[in-house]
């Protein structure tokens, strides 16, 4: 079986990629987001580090989704927090690995913002095609 190398945006067996970057408060935040097959994977950090893996997703039985911090520090909630938030707004299954160091509270708020305005940009590379 011969595998071809992944581009940004290109099918590769059903799983797409797709990345971005931006300076928010004099920091660059990559974001890397794999979609899948009911969901996707989000990567958020500044250096290529996995330090936490969160999944969320919703339920029939709750209007909040399901969130467990898969690994990292139980006390830093920000991957589980943002994986919940994603599954609510996207009624996917959503992995989300947050490496950014919590200096500043409005970090937070900017990263979840351009994320969203990505959403709203490019749904294909979320899996979906319409956002709430």
């Amino acid at each position: 079986m011969k595998m071809n190398p992944v581009q940004n945006g290109e099918d590769f067996d059903g799983i797409t990629v797709h990345n971005f970057s931006e300076k928010i408060l004099e920091q660059v935040v990559h974001f890397h987001v794999m979609k899948l097959s009911g969901g996707f994977f989000l990567w958020v950090g500044s250096s290529p580090v996995l330090s936490n893996l969160a999944v969320s997703m919703s339920s029939r039985y709750d209007s909040m989704p399901l969130s467990t911090l898969v690994m990292g520090d139980p006390s830093n909630t920000a991957a589980t927090s943002l994986a919940e938030r994603l599954a609510k707004r996207t009624k996917k299954q959503v992995f989300v690995s947050y490496s950014l160091a919590m200096t500043d509270s409005s970090l937070s708020l900017l990263v979840e913002n351009r994320i969203k305005k990505e959403l709203e940009l490019h749904p294909e590379h979320f899996g979906t095609l319409h956002t709430q």
